[in-house]
C-alpha cells in the first residue's frame, strides 16, 4: 500500500457515494511525472542548464544541419507561449547558446541558431539525460514502456482536443 492508496482508502470512507478511482491514476501520474522532473532536473544542473535550456537545445538540433527555426516552431515544438520563448531565448543569447537572425524570406521574422557552444552543451547532456530516463523508466518492461506511452499518448490527444 502506497500514500495513494492509503488518500483513495480515506476518501472511501469519507465519501463512499463518489468513484474516487480517477484520483489513483492522476495522483500517481503526477506523483511520478514529479519525481522524474527532479530527476532530470538533477542531471541538467550538473551541467549548468535548467530544463527549459535544454527544450530550447534540443528542439533547434532535432531541426537538423543548419540548426535553426523561428520562434513560433520553437514555441509550437516545446509546448510553451511566444513570451516564454522570447524570454528563454534572450537567456540562452546571453549564454552564447543561440543566436537570432533576420528571417531571409520573411522581413519581419527572426531565425534562431544553435552556435557550436549551444550544440556542444547538448551533446554533453544528452547522453545523461537519457541516462537518466532510462534509470527512471527501469522498473518497467519494453512492453510495458510501449504501453504506458500508448496510453499516455491518447491521455495527451484528449487533453489537447478542443
Amino acid at each position: 500500500m502506497d500514500d495513494v492508496d492509503r488518500i483513495l482508502e480515506q476518501w472511501r470512507a469519507e465519501r463512499p457515494d463518489l468513484d474516487v478511482s480517477p484520483m489513483g491514476v492522476v495522483g500517481r501520474l503526477s506523483r511520478a511525472a514529479s519525481a522524474i522532473e527532479t530527476r532530470l532536473a538533477q542531471t541538467f544542473a550538473q551541467h549548468g542548464i535548467d530544463a527549459p535550456t535544454f527544450d530550447v537545445l534540443a528542439t533547434l538540433a532535432r531541426q537538423g544541419p543548419p540548426y535553426r527555426a523561428t520562434p513560433s516552431t520553437l514555441a509550437a515544438e516545446a509546448m510553451i507561449t511566444s513570451s516564454a520563448v522570447a524570454q528563454r531565448l534572450n537567456r540562452l543569447v546571453d549564454l552564447g547558446f543561440v543566436t537570432r537572425a533576420p528571417h531571409p524570406q520573411d522581413g519581419r521574422g527572426k531565425l534562431v541558431a544553435l552556435t557550436a557552444a549551444g550544440k556542444r552543451t547538448l551533446d554533453e547532456v544528452l547522453p545523461d539525460h537519457l541516462t537518466t530516463e532510462e534509470e527512471a523508466l527501469a522498473p518497467l518492461s519494453a512492453a510495458e514502456r510501449r504501453t504506458l506511452a500508448e496510453l499516455l499518448g491518447r491521455l495527451a490527444e484528449n487533453e489537447l482536443a478542443p
